[in-house]
């Protein structure tokens, strides 16, 4: 899964980047995605390789704490990017004529850079709180990365307001991501099922099969993983840890091969490129 994760991502962004034709914002969304992917599950699955292969079952404490960072960072801007493509999508389907004048590669930048932004300042608060923590004598995490809410329950002292502010990161940045893309696909559903075609609805349809796919995909995972750290105190230990990993492994190994399958110019493009013909 790593590498099919490392592979499709990586052919991705070269034919994002080779391809001029393919420099408009939802292509510029999707490698900035790619780009996500491939520093989320690089900081996370070679470890665990070297977990299940080799039982190297120890992490250095700061390391520890750095791919605690990377994970929630990352994560949060994976979905910050899902929600500013949900609203790229709601601006070329229901405002054709004015996408490429509200979307220009300046705002798409802009964008990019504040969903990074977004990320850092929210995860940079808890990490350092938790270094500042005394930790007891049991060092064991119950599953094969270091997770904020994991790492908390070796700590020896009160975490009332690491929880808090924990929780308060997740709910409003993944509350927020998910209320406007809500908003946006109610939106661009009630312009399709407006158009007078049934190919013009199909093919609207078809430009956010993509994109919902991959919605789903990280966001189930992710908010199970989640609400059983949280809640789920009578979930079996072998249930948590394996939703615990697809949340790293599926989602960064899914998004190439959906968007390649499902998004035509990159697939023709693709085709292309194993056939050594120019497009």
């Amino acid at each position: 899964m790593y590498f099919v994760a490392i592979v499709g991502n990586v052919i991705i962004l070269h034919i994002i980047r080779t391809d001029h034709t393919l420099h408009e914002p939802m292509y510029l969304f999707l490698a900035m995605l790619a780009i996500t992917d491939l520093a989320l599950s690089s900081s996370t699955q070679p470890k665990m390789l070297a977990i299940l292969w080799f039982h190297a079952h120890e992490i250095e404490y700061h390391a520890c704490l750095i791919q605690v960072f990377f994970i929630h960072a990352f994560s949060s801007v994976e979905s910050g990017l899902l929600m500013v493509m949900a609203l790229d999508r709601y601006v070329a389907i229901c405002f054709p004529l004015h996408h490429s004048t509200f979307l220009t590669p300046a705002v798409v930048g802009k964008l990019g850079a504040a969903v990074m932004m977004r990320g850092l300042l929210w995860v940079s608060p808890f990490c350092i709180m938790v270094s500042r923590l005394p930790f007891c004598p049991n060092h064991v995490i119950a599953q094969s990365y270091c997770e904020h809410m994991a790492v908390l329950k070796l700590v020896c002292a009160d975490t009332r307001i690491n929880r808090a502010y924990g929780l308060f990161a997740a709910f409003s940045v993944v509350g927020f991501d998910i209320i406007v893309i809500s908003v946006s696909y109610v939106m661009i559903l009630r312009t399709v099922l407006g158009l007078p075609s049934d190919e013009a609805r199909f093919k609207a349809f078809g430009t956010c099969a993509s994109h919902i796919c991959v919605i789903l995909a990280f966001y189930i995972p992710a908010l199970f993983t989640f609400l059983t750290h949280c809640f789920g105190h009578h979930v079996l230990p072998v249930v948590h840890i394996m939703s615990a990993n697809f949340y790293l492994l599926v989602p960064p190994m899914l998004n190439p091969i959906i968007y390649g399958v499902r998004t035509k110019q990159i697939r023709d493009r693709d085709i292309q490129g194993w056939c050594g013909k120019d497009p």
